[in-house]
């Protein structure tokens, strides 16, 4: 049986609301992203900052308007920096979304990812197998890609459903396409461009995208989708030019630049359904 419609997703307004505000995003990310993930955000309209040192992580995420902690390249140290953000983001009701890089290749990461868990992220963003590895379901990950047995977000559907109901967040499975729920809602999100993959750190970067549009709502579930919507049209736009991973990158950042709300508003629109 085919799921009732509950409604659609304006990803347009959460793009007009995401401008004006421009939030300041705090972002303890891996040291492959850095750069790539900060251009994405100012392309966007969004203020990215980097501060992962312990000594201050925490005052930061307080004072950020939304944290974003990306477990890529683990240490000791940021692990206790990304603990203690996160707590504070939780305590100062800023929201924060976790990136849950190859969180089932080791026993650190796995660990790593159980006590962030339990800081109550606003958003999970992560691929299949991430996803399926933070719910005990899948095998694990091969590096930062999905190791699972297809990298359809259909395989972790519900994984993705499991996990936002224990955790009480919102849930974001990405891939070919897209699938966001809250544990009641569940979107599909259509998109983006087979060169997207080739481009190192871009799915790094969504977080931060992610985390931006979550600033100012009520509404996780909804912002998130737009998120992802927004993203994948600029990478759809991009893949119309370019050439090779290379030119990619750069008409990536040009497109994102460029979205205009207007014609955002025509192009996409998100149906939400129950979640099974």
């Amino acid at each position: 049986m085919t799921p009732a419609i509950r409604g659609t997703i304006d990803p347009a307004a959460h793009l007009a609301r995401l401008r004006e505000r421009a939030p300041l995003i705090h972002n303890i990310t891996n040291l492959v992203a850095m750069n790539p993930m900060a251009n994405v955000l100012l392309a966007l309209g969004a203020s990215p900052a980097m501060a992962h040192a312990r000594e201050e992580a925490a005052e930061f995420a307080a004072l950020a308007d939304a944290l974003t902690v990306n477990i890529g390249t683990l240490s000791p140290h940021w692990v206790a920096a990304m603990e203690e953000a996160a707590e504070a983001a939780r305590l100062t009701g800023r929201p924060w979304v976790l990136d849950p890089v190859a969180v089932g290749a080791t026993r650190y990461r796995r660990e790593a990812g159980r006590r962030l868990l339990e800081h109550r992220p606003t958003v999970i963003r992560g691929n299949a197998s991430e996803i399926l590895a933070l719910e005990q379901q899948g095998s694990g990950g091969r590096g930062v890609d999905s190791s699972d047995s297809s990298d359809s977000t259909e395989t972790a559907e519900q994984a993705a459903i499991s996990l936002a109901r224990r955790t009480a967040a919102v849930v974001a499975v990405t891939g070919e396409v897209d699938l966001v729920t809250d544990g009641r809602r569940l979107a599909r999100v259509p998109g983006g461009h087979a060169l997207m993959p080739r481009v190192t750190t871009l799915g790094c970067a969504l977080t931060g995208v992610v985390a931006a549009f979550l600033v100012d709502t009520d509404d996780p579930f909804a912002a998130t989708a737009a998120a992802l919507a927004c993203y994948g049209e600029a990478g759809r736009r991009a893949g119309t030019t370019a050439t090779g991973p290379g030119s990619f990158a750069v008409a990536f950042l040009d497109a994102l630049y460029a979205l205009d709300h207007d014609q955002l508003a025509i192009l996409t629109a998100l149906e939400v359904t129950d979640a099974p």
